[in-house]
Parts: C-alpha cells; sequence; structure tokens
C-alpha cells in the first residue's frame, strides 16, 4: 500500500496520543482492585457506553461484515443474529439493572453471589473462571494472528528479522508492536485509561466511517450498483431459500462462497437464529468486557443506559462505512477479485479498498481507525481476565487479606502474563488452532442452558450449574471433532438440549443448598421468572418487598429495541443503494421504536432500577 507523509503522520499522531492519553490516567487505577477493574465505580455512563461500543468495533468482525454484504446484500442484515447481535437489547432493558445490582466486580463472583458457598457453588464459580480465562487467551491469540496479517496488507514496510536463529515474520513483528504498545497502557492504568483512550478511539473511528461513506456515495451510483449484483441482492427479506444466482454476474465465483457458509436454506437459519438468540441474549454477556463495562457503573439505571447508548452510537457510522467498502469493491475491484480464482479472499476487500479508494488524510485516518479498533477490543479483553486471576482465585482462595496495594500490582502482573501467553499462542496458532478452537467453542456451547436457568429458576444449584456447562462442554467438542462439516448453528438445539439435561440432573442431585443466600440474591436482584416458593418467604419475612411484575413490558420492550437496532443497520445501506422509499420507511420506524421505547422503558427506568 502507497502511504503519503501524511497519512503516516496521522497513524503516528494517534499511536503517540493514545499513549499519552493512557499513561496520564494510570495513577487513577493505583488505589484498588475496584479502581483497577472498574473505575471504582465512578465513571459516567456515556463514557461506558462508548467505550463499550469501541471494543465491539473490531477489524476482524468488519472485515466479515464486509465480505457478507457484499454476497448477501441486504439478506446479510440478518446473519448476525446467529451471535445474536440483539442480545445487547436484552441487557439495556432488564439485563444490566439485575447485573449491576449485585455490586460485585467479575462474572465469577457474581457466581458466587447467585449460588454462595458449597461443593457446587464452588464448582460452579471454577468454571467460570476458567472459561473467562481461556476465552480472553483465545481472543487474544486470534487477535495477534489477525492484527499481523491486517498490517502487512496495509503498511508498505517489512519488518522481518532473525532472533536467536528464528525467524519472525513481518506480519509477527508488526502484532509484537501492536500488541506491545497497547499492552503498556492496558496494563498501567487499568479500567481509567482503557475507557479514555477507547472514547478517543471511537471518535476517531466515527469520523473515518463517515469519510469512507462521503467517498463510495460520491463515486458509485445505483446504476453501477444494479449492474454488479444478482437479481434478489436488494431485497431484505427472504422465503425458505436464499434464491441468490451470481452464475450471471462478474463474479460467479460467489456461489462457491454461498455453498461453503451453508446458507442456502435461510428461512430454516433464521427460525435457528431467533431460537438460539433468545435462549443465548437471557443467558447474558459473557464474563468479559461487556459485563465489566455493566458493572463498571455507578447505578442500575446508568447500567441500562450505558448498554442503551452503545447500540445509539454504534450501528450507524459502522454500516455506512462497510456498505461504503462493499459497493466500492463491487464496482470497481473486479479485476483485482477476479485474479484470486476460484475463492474470493474477502479478508483482502478491505485492505484493497481502502489502497485504491481512499484520498490523502481518509487514508491515514482510517488506518488509524482501525487499528484504533484492534486496539479498543484487545485492551478490553487485556483488562477483563486478570480481575478473575486475582478476585476470584488469589484473594478468594489463597491470601482473603492481602493488602490494596499487593492485589494491584498482583494485577498488573497478572495482565502481562495474560498477554504473553495469548501471544505465544498467536505465535503457535497454525499447531494451536484446534486446541484454542476446541476451548473457546466448546465452552461457549454450553454456556448458554446454564446461565438463562441461573436468571429465571428459583431451584437451580449451584451443581446444575455446573453439570450443565460439563454436559454443554462434551457436547461441543463431540460435534467439534465427529461432525466439523455441520454449521454450529444448525446443530445449536441438540447442545442446547444436552446441556439443559444435564442442568436438571446436577440441580436434583441434591436438596437446594443455600437457600438463604438465594433469597437473599432474589431480594437483592429482584428478577422476574420462576421464583414462586422463594418469592413467598422473602415476602413473608419482608412485607414491604415489591417483587418484579415487568415481564411484559420487558418482553414489549425487547422486541420493540430488535426492530430499533435493525433500523440503525438497515437504514445506511439502502441511503448508499438510493433505495429512497425503503430508507423513509425505516427512518419512520426508528422513530416510532424510539418514542415506544423513551415512553415504556426510559420513563420507568428510575422507578424499576
Amino acid at each position: 500500500m502507497n502511504l503519503s507523509y501524511w497519512d503516516i503522520a496521522i497513524v503516528l499522531i494517534y499511536v503517540i496520543g493514545v499513549l499519552a492519553l493512557g499513561f496520564y490516567l494510570s495513577k487513577k487505577s493505583s488505589k484498588n482492585l475496584e479502581s483497577y477493574f472498574l473505575g471504582g465505580n465512578q465513571l459516567p455512563w456515556y463514557y461506558l457506553g462508548l467505550s463499550n461500543a469501541s471494543g465491539m468495533f473490531d477489524i476482524s468482525g468488519t472485515m466479515w461484515t464486509v465480505g457478507i454484504l457484499f454476497v448477501y446484500g441486504l439478506k446479510s442484515a440478518w446473519l448476525p443474529w446467529i451471535w445474536p447481535v440483539w442480545n445487547q437489547v436484552f441487557v439495556f432493558v432488564y439485563l444490566a439493572i439485575w447485573m449491576r445490582r449485585s455490586n460485585v466486580m467479575t462474572g465469577a463472583e457474581w457466581i458466587s453471589f447467585r449460588f454462595g458457598d458449597g461443593k457446587g457453588a464452588k464448582l460452579s464459580h471454577i468454571i467460570i473462571v476458567i472459561f473467562a480465562v481461556i476465552s480472553v487467551l483465545g481472543f487474544i491469540a486470534y487477535f495477534f494472528e489477525g492484527i499481523g496479517k491486517y498490517c502487512t496488507s496495509i503498511l508498505p514496510w517489512d519488518l522481518a528479522f532473525h532472533f536467536l536463529g528464528y525467524e519472525v515474520s513481518s506480519a509477527r513483528s508488526y502484532a509484537l508492536i501492536v500488541c506491545g504498545l497497547t499492552s503498556l497502557y492496558t496494563v498501567k492504568g487499568g479500567m481509567h485509561s482503557v475507557v479514555a483512550t477507547e472514547v478517543m478511539q471511537f471518535i476517531i473511528m466515527t469520523i473515518a466511517c463517515f469519510g469512507v461513506g462521503i467517498v463510495a456515495y460520491n463515486m458509485v451510483g445505483a446504476g453501477q450498483i444494479e449492474a454488479a449484483v444478482p437479481g434478489g441482492w436488494k431485497q431484505l427479506f427472504f422465503g425458505w431459500q436464499l434464491d441468490l444466482d451470481w452464475s450471471n454476474t462478474a463474479f460467479p465465483q460467489v456461489t462457491n462462497k454461498i455453498k461453503s457458509d451453508g446458507f442456502d436454506l435461510f428461512g430454516i437459519l433464521f427460525v435457528l437464529m431467533v431460537l438460539k438468540g433468545i435462549f443465548a441474549s437471557i443467558a447474558g454477556p459473557v464474563p468479559s468486557y461487556d459485563m465489566q463495562r455493566v458493572l463498571a457503573t455507578r447505578t442500575p439505571a446508568e447500567a441500562a443506559k450505558m448498554s442503551f447508548l452503545t447500540i445509539c452510537v454504534l450501528y450507524i457510522p459502522r454500516y455506512f462505512m462497510i456498505v461504503g467498502f462493499a459497493v466500492l469493491s463491487l464496482v470497481f475491484l473486479g479485476p483485482e477479485l477476479t485474479a484470486m480464482g476460484s475463492q474470493i479472499d474477502f479478508e483482502q476487500v478491505l485492505p484493497l479498498a481502502i489502497n485504491k479508494f481512499l484520498p490523502v488524510g481518509l487514508k491515514g485516518l482510517m488506518l488509524a481507525g482501525f487499528l484504533a479498533a484492534f486496539m479498543g477490543t484487545f485492551a478490553a479483553f487485556v483488562n477483563s481476565a486478570p480481575a478473575y486471576i486475582v478476585n476470584d482465585i488469589y484473594k478468594k482462595y489463597i491470601n482473603p487479606g492481602a493488602p490494596d496495594k499487593k492485589l494491584v500490582q498482583l494485577s498488573i502482573l497478572s495482565s502481562l502474563a495474560m498477554v504473553v501467553v495469548g501471544i505465544f499462542f498467536g505465535f503457535n496458532a497454525s499447531s494451536l488452532n484446534t486446541l484454542i478452537l476446541w476451548l473457546s467453542s466448546a465452552l461457549y456451547g454450553g454456556y448458554v442452558a446454564a446461565n438463562v436457568l441461573k436468571w429465571i429458576w428459583w431451584r437451580f444449584t449451584g451443581n446444575g450449574y455446573f453439570w450443565g456447562m460439563l454436559f454443554g462442554l462434551i457436547a461441543s467438542t463431540t460435534k467439534l471433532f465427529f461432525f466439523p462439516e455441520y454449521v454450529d448453528i444448525f446443530v445449536f438445539p441438540f447442545i442446547f438440549g444436552f446441556s439443559m439435561l444435564g442442568c436438571i440432573v446436577g440441580t436434583f442431585l441434591e436438596p437446594l443448598p443455600n437457600k438463604e443466600q438465594v433469597k437473599v440474591f432474589y431480594k437483592q436482584t429482584k428478577p422476574w421468572g420462576f421464583w414462586g416458593p422463594i418469592k413467598k418467604e422473602v415476602m413473608v419475612e419482608d412485607p414491604n418487598f415489591i417483587p418484579n411484575m415487568d415481564f411484559k413490558r420487558d418482553s414489549f420492550n425487547i422486541a420493540v429495541g430488535i426492530v430499533w437496532q435493525m433500523a440503525q443497520v438497515v437504514i445506511p445501506i439502502y441511503f448508499m443503494l438510493r433505495e429512497n422509499t425503503e430508507m423513509v420507511i425505516w427512518c419512520g420506524i426508528l422513530l416510532l421504536t424510539s418514542y415506544l421505547l423513551k415512553k415504556y422503558w426510559w420513563n420507568h427506568l428510575e422507578k424499576t432500577a
């Protein structure tokens, strides 16, 4: 890639600026663990919301989204439901309030708050610590591998060198530099530095996103897009079949991509995405940076506002950029993509588009923006996991009376250790890929069932939680090694069912232990669900206690919120495609859903929180 001195200067100024800001704020995080990992619960919710959005703005996810928009057109707006992308709606409607009421520091500490002590509770606590640490190590390894490939595709310098007879490639050199710089301010400054730098990073990314969208809108016309795509590409809705035929276009090889993805039966895929999405969303966020920001807010109401803001600021600018790169690639990158042969490498679409279409200055801003996206996500993960090591292992089991200064020092050392181990995995990604994939995929596969029941069922125990996670681990591992050809979403019902069996069996192996702790949890958290016996006892003990009766309103707000979020995804796409009628309709839907959320969610927030 050809970079001007202006582009290089913009990237260097960004790097120096983010390091200076991170180190400037580092003193605020040295008081105690709460200050280091949660910012002392003093950070404003709007800063945390921007920080959370920045952490979700990752490079690999952006590359994937550009690729699926290129291939599937408007229907690609549904594909992120696989995770599901609208789990954040469940969080801001009610889960953030429930989580923040716990007043804990980590997801593992929350497990102890829910289940208390005892063998089953300790097993459930340990397994969630393992889940958090392994997940972060896996993400660091993949980020290390990904940022190296990205840097070599956009930066012109070859940084390969030999060290003690070992050849370090240019990609790994770049990855070491970027990960090292990010770790400096993350490890030193904790939550204060992470949030402040991510706010700055989000501003840079947003400016770059709109810059890309403006360039694409001025370069590409509606007729050019129409000529480049197959029939049905601009249709949002679908039937049981995908019905998208690329064979008579300039990119017939895209048909191979659709076959390899396994998304031909789009109707069945959609049903399974909704089924999985509902349960995965009720389960709540995994013990990672998203949960950490919820726990870092000052009050339960601010936790909900923080999660709401994340959606407000993320999707429109992000998709304005994504659709901009997609249409530029469709119209102008024909020769480059055709030269790739029968399989288009969609990871190369983004760097090719940046190099070919962005003017001087905006190219540097875009590179700084993507560097910011990586650094923000990397920093968020690095800052979240050591809390589980120090707070949930060392402080809980080894040295409960350790002074704050020592705990902060151990937190810094734990962060460094996590980075080193993660980078080691990244250096050996080819040989460790299967292991990392097994650990992360299997643990995630077993996460949903147990974490749904922990919120809504009074009889659920720590023993049931552990066995549910273990059964899910077994089912996910079986799928990964013996049925790798099946798309994960299609086997989710079987993994979920097997994990649910483990939850039920484990729960009824013993009478309900720690009943008093369950009552404390219910009274403090105030969840809705199947809490009949516990609710009766709590109301007898405390006649002033008011149980949660908001299930119907929360369900309505979730449905409205999902449509509200979807509008923010499709409006930039319709705008870029000049589909003005559809854009106006969805703008109206956005305004209507915003009004409904204001009336039935925001206006009730302070009372319910």
